[in-house]
């Protein structure tokens, strides 16, 4: 406990926002660590809503030679845009993903990316989600149009297998 103290403190001091990391969630293609084909990202969300994560992507990922498939690339702006809409309690699915394509992701650097809640209305929730290069410039973003769908995920339960009902 300690620690945590410790650590918000220093948080505070130095501006920075506190983050918790999001659990896994069993076979899921982006994340999951019961999927032996996962892509494997850790998600990290901190306490302005915002979704992040830094990540690698290699060979399995690839596209055109020493790049990452434009599949891959959209693959992961669904999950995180999806995402980040759960970590904010709304159990949703995608009914519209606009990706947009600014320049090639390159295989074996480190990339980050950054996902929030744009905007909600009555049935909707919008979210939107960007891909960087080492440097911070975008060379992937996105715009997902999220509707409540409980029903869908009745027995989903992040940490534990969800393979009946999988999100």
């Amino acid at each position: 406990m300690r620690g945590a103290r410790l650590a918000i403190r220093l948080a505070r001091q130095y501006n920075t926002p506190m983050k918790r990391q999001l659990p896994y969630h069993g076979w899921c293609f982006v994340c999951g660590t019961d999927n032996p084909h996962s892509i494997g990202l850790t998600w990290w969300v901190d306490e302005r809503g915002v979704l992040t994560s830094e990540f690698t992507l290699n060979e399995a990922q690839q596209g055109p030679p020493q790049h990452v498939h434009g599949g891959a690339s959209a693959a992961i702006l669904d999950e995180a845009m999806g995402l980040v809409v759960w970590a904010a309690g709304h159990k949703v699915a995608a009914v519209n993903l606009e990706i947009n394509y600014h320049k090639p992701l390159p295989l074996g650097v480190s990339l980050s990316l950054e996902t929030r809640i744009a905007e909600t209305d009555e049935r909707k929730i919008f979210s939107t989600g960007e891909i960087r290069l080492p440097d911070q410039s975008i060379a992937v973003s996105g715009r997902g149009i999220y509707v409540v769908a409980p029903v869908l995920f009745e027995s989903v339960r992040f940490g534990r297998d969800t393979r009946e009902g999988g999100a």
